[in-house]
């Protein structure tokens, strides 16, 4: 019976292919075990080649050696390659300070798989999680609060990536995904096939042991014995629906792309459904995990996006930060406050000036007679040569800057003009303004001053450009 429904659900999720190289995850409990000794026997059939992994969490004391020295023997008598990690999982616990004691040794198991895989040139891990652990993890995600993708538990064929590690994702498969742990244990009994016991998995401590030993039993009394295969089923639907969903949700991401960020008009126009799940398929891509992000940390990021600041900052998990500038939206990287930006350069007729704070350089010539039109372009600049009387410079934007506009007989902020034209805060304080004397006469690509216009009294001008380095 097991064989077939691992045939079935491999016909149908295509988790192993013929001459796939397996990792087979085996602690010495009767999934494990029974997950083993069901892939040993198909190894013909679908032309596998198998290898034992066993880590070891440094609980259990004798128990957990003698699980170690079980699973080693088992290996050995079906000539299968066995590999070990020893971890000493309490005092990683207590050196990290943080976290659950189930997270740390699932992160330490995926890491010790990808360095096995790599090493071995494997191309999947197989677990043996079945239909009663997914039931429990669909319980869990439930009580904990998560959305579709949680309730959707595990997946038949997962591809993971490795915290802390760059490389590729390894691939995980679980064959046992729709057997029952009822049909496990009666196939060991058959085969007479011996397995270790975990008694760590009795304590109610744990959330996934009370749901397994208590709140399960107590659901089934009133919803029938059939319910972990009614949680599987939804799980399935569940998952099904979240992958056609996030393909909308990507093909609209790449419609309201920005550059690096995002369009804010743009991703205001979908539904909320839809702006959720963007804004986490954009922070997976950008961070290339979710891990800390949670349902209040997406609201709070929309509440930025539709109601908040023009410019504004948000903090979110991970040492990052929501940035939107008008109508762009950034994920940048969190740091300490810098050093206010302060510069200062003379501008010499002539010569090149490199401004690297703003990632731009002037270029500046005389010209005996004006020319027949004014430059359109903003970056651009003439100026009548006589009324410069003073020695030009370039400097960076200071709090209660005002210049007078052209066309205009009275002064304006620098300010106003920055926040009319949509600078981003990151921008203004590092942007140059060309001065002469105490005057601002030029903000490159939003502005001139009225002083130094060119008029039909003028004789020569200053031409400058401002140029991207």
């Amino acid at each position: 019976m097991i064989r077939k429904k691992i045939r079935d659900i491999n016909d149908r999720e295509r988790l192993l292919l013929p001459g796939d190289r397996i990792l087979v995850a085996v602690s010495g409990g009767p999934d494990s075990v029974a997950l083993l000794h069901v892939l040993n026997e198909l190894r013909g059939e679908l032309r596998l080649e198998l290898e034992v992994a066993h880590l070891q969490h440094g609980i259990r004391g004798e128990e957990a050696k003698e699980d170690l020295r079980f699973v080693a023997a088992l290996a050995e008598s079906l000539k299968l390659p066995f590999h070990l990690k020893e971890i000493n999982l309490p005092q990683m616990k207590s050196a990290a300070g943080k976290g659950n004691v189930e997270a740390l040794a699932r992160a330490e198991r995926h890491q010790f798989f990808a360095k096995i895989m790599r090493e071995r040139k494997l191309d999947k891990a197989a677990t043996a999680h079945t239909r009663d652990d997914q039931a429990e993890t669909v319980l869990m995600w439930l009580l904990r609060g998560t959305g579709m993708t949680g309730l959707g538990g595990m997946t038949p064929l997962q591809q993971l990536r490795v915290a802390g590690d760059a490389s590729d994702p390894i691939t995980i498969v679980r064959p046992l995904l729709n057997v029952s742990k009822a049909e496990i244990l009666n196939y060991l009994a058959e085969n007479k096939l011996g397995y270790r016991t975990d008694r760590t998995n009795q304590d109610t401590a744990l959330l996934r042991n009370w749901i397994r030993l208590e709140l399960l039993p107590f659901m089934q009394q009133r919803a029938g014995e059939e319910l972990p295969e009614r949680l599987n089923h939804e799980a399935e639907l569940l998952r099904d629906e979240d992958r056609l969903l996030d393909e909308l949700a990507i093909g609209r991401l790449d419609t309201i792309r920005e550059g690096n960020g995002l369009n804010r008009s743009a991703l205001s126009r979908e539904s909320k459904a839809l702006r959720r799940r963007i804004l986490r398929l954009w922070i997976a891509q950008t961070r290339r995990h979710l891990r800390g992000l949670d349902f209040v940390h997406i609201e709070d990021m929309l509440r930025l996006i539709e109601d908040g600041p023009v410019q504004g900052r948000l903090s979110i998990p991970g040492g990052w930060e929501l940035v939107r500038e008008y109508d762009v939206l950034k994920l940048e990287k969190r740091i300490r406050k810098a050093r206010a930006v302060c510069y200062n350069y003379p501008l010499e007729v002539g010569l090149i000036l490199r401004v690297p704070e703003a990632s731009l350089e002037f270029h500046s010539e005389r010209f005996a007679t004006p020319p027949r039109t004014l430059p359109d372009n903003p970056m651009e600049v003439v100026f009548d040569l006589a009324s410069l009387d003073q020695v030009l410079s370039v400097r960076n934007f200071r709090h209660g800057d005002r210049f007078q506009p052209l066309g205009m007989t009275g002064h304006k902020k620098i300010k106003d003009l920055f926040i009319e034209k949509r600078v981003s805060l990151s921008v203004r304080s590092r942007w140059p303004l060309l001065t002469v004397g105490g005057e601002i006469l030029w903000i490159p690509g939003y502005g001139r001053s009225a002083v130094g216009a060119v008029s039909e009294k003028t004789t020569a001008v200053l031409h400058l450009q401002a140029r991207p380095i």
